[in-house]
């Protein structure tokens, strides 16, 4: 419990309005999108300037309270899970656009605009900021940075960290740093920006970002196939890559997410298939054209039982929104869902998913796939009941066995989720144990007593 004097000053900070202290207003900010992690903050603080957040940061810095950064919540890694208590810095009341450059190509931002809002501003420009969490209704860009976010569009166009151009970052002694700038090319120094996007709240507070933007492309086709084989809609999709054309977007849905999202929306999804996936090509109308009778040539030759466009922008629209509804098709389908994030090269995509096959046949558990498919991304889900202890325990066992699948197989054990608390147990197997080092050293560096978002990435030892 944090003395009352400490919530008095953050009253005096942000307002009396921007502290909350019920038990039902902690409980809500105890949880992220994850389904199995949960703690009480003993405060959550809401600022709306680099001011503000600098002044709770001195006062938690002389005080050593913990401070989580936090946005909308919707990470699924349980990195906003304030496990230490201390303080929730909330920064959803900083909700700005401050800049939309068409000339120059970047906007700025503050850390608590919601994705969408966003993308629906930079339309009105005819622009357009790739990165595309399927979280885009609620999750906010502070987030979107903070984990290096990416989604269906970074198989052409890459993930955040390519569009993040400079960054105003409150330090956990409170001091506001500026790092990067407005233009397009900056080699000045270390890449500082990059240090901070990924770094999933652990080194500093975003509380401004500038984003290279692109042109909104003129034209785009939506593609759908249907395969009886998982594994082969997998090859199916290195072919494409080997074809040389390369989609804006390629998703994988297996046969049970296609059937939880037609009982949702009833879009006339094929029920019967035993994997969809949905394809998008954008550019130049001519290049649109071309590039999408190509893939469906390679998708045909690749085994596909069904290969077409979609009908009209309707049924396009359609396909897109059953597919930014796939994790809320998975977590609604069983008590406990262990929705994982891991991500290998694209020409060993088929073997991982027949490995998962495997994986599920060996512990009895049903394990459902969705994901990025262009990039390697897939999100298996393990099906389970966090209150039956045997059974959860097979499911962690079973999942542990999928992460080591990915790293067997020249894979990472995330894509875009970040490692959080879901993951760090297996830092260790992935990374160079020196590289860890150098990691904890940089933490110490900027954050001495470690009081922002502790207990997150890695396994904590004695000296943390």
């Amino acid at each position: 419990m944090l003395k009352s004097e400490i919530i008095s000053q953050l009253r005096e900070i942000v307002g009396k309005q921007g502290v909350l202290t019920s038990k039902e207003d902690l409980t809500a900010y105890s949880y992220d999108g994850t389904a199995t992690w949960a703690h009480l903050p003993d405060v959550v603080v809401l600022p709306t300037s680099a001011e503000q957040v600098s002044e709770i940061m001195k006062l938690a810095s002389k005080n050593k309270i913990p401070v989580t950064p936090r946005g909308a919540g919707t990470n699924v890694s349980g990195g906003s899970i304030p496990i230490k208590g201390g303080i929730v810095l909330c920064t959803t009341r900083m909700n700005r656009i401050l800049e939309i450059s068409k000339a120059n190509l970047f906007a700025i931002v503050e850390p608590g605009v919601v994705l969408q809002d966003f993308n629906l501003a930079l339309a009105k420009e005819g622009l357009f900021f790739p990165p595309d969490p399927q979280s885009f209704l609620g999750c906010t860009l502070g987030g979107v940075v903070s984990e290096n976010a990416g989604g269906p569009y970074c198989v052409k166009y890459g993930v955040t960290k390519q569009y993040v151009l400079g960054l105003e970052v409150v330090l956990a002694n409170g001091y506001i740093m500026k790092i990067g700038g407005l233009t397009a090319k900056n080699r000045t120094g270390y890449e500082l920006c990059m240090l901070f996007t990924g770094a999933e709240g652990t080194l500093g507070v975003i509380t401004k970002i500038t984003l290279r933007l692109l042109p909104l492309p003129p034209a785009n086709k939506t593609m759908m196939a249907v395969f009886d084989n998982m594994a082969v809609a997998g090859e199916a999709v290195s072919n494409i890559m080997f074809g040389g054309v390369v989609p804006a977007k390629i998703e994988f849905v297996d046969n049970f997410c296609i059937r939880r999202m037609e009982d949702m929306f009833h879009f006339g999804l094929p029920v019967e298939a035993g994997v969809l996936l949905l394809l998008q090509v954008d550019g130049s109308p001519a290049a649109v054209e071309s590039e999408s009778q190509q893939i469906l040539g390679i998708l045909q030759e690749s085994g596909a039982r069904v290969a077409r466009m979609a009908k009209d922008e309707i049924e396009a629209a359609n396909f897109w929104k059953a597919r930014s509804a796939g994790f809320a098709a998975v977590f609604g389908a069983a008590h406990t869902v262990l929705a994982e994030d891991v991500t290998v090269p694209r020409d060993n995509l088929s073997e991982f998913i027949r490995r998962c096959d495997e994986i599920s046949k060996k512990y009895e558990l049903f394990i459902s796939l969705i994901g990025h498919a262009g990039d390697g991304n897939l999100h298996p889900s393990v099906f389970t009941d966090i209150r039956d202890k045997e059974h959860f325990a097979k499911a962690q066992k079973a999942m542990e066995e999928i992460f080591e699948t990915a790293l067997a197989l020249g894979g990472v054990l995330s894509g875009e989720h970040g490692i959080g608390l879901e993951k760090q147990r297996f830092l260790k197997r992935a990374m160079d144990p020196i590289a860890i080092d150098l990691m904890r050293k940089i933490k110490r560096i900027l954050d001495p007593d470690n009081i922002l978002n502790p207990g997150k990435i890695w396994e904590e030892e004695a000296h943390d």
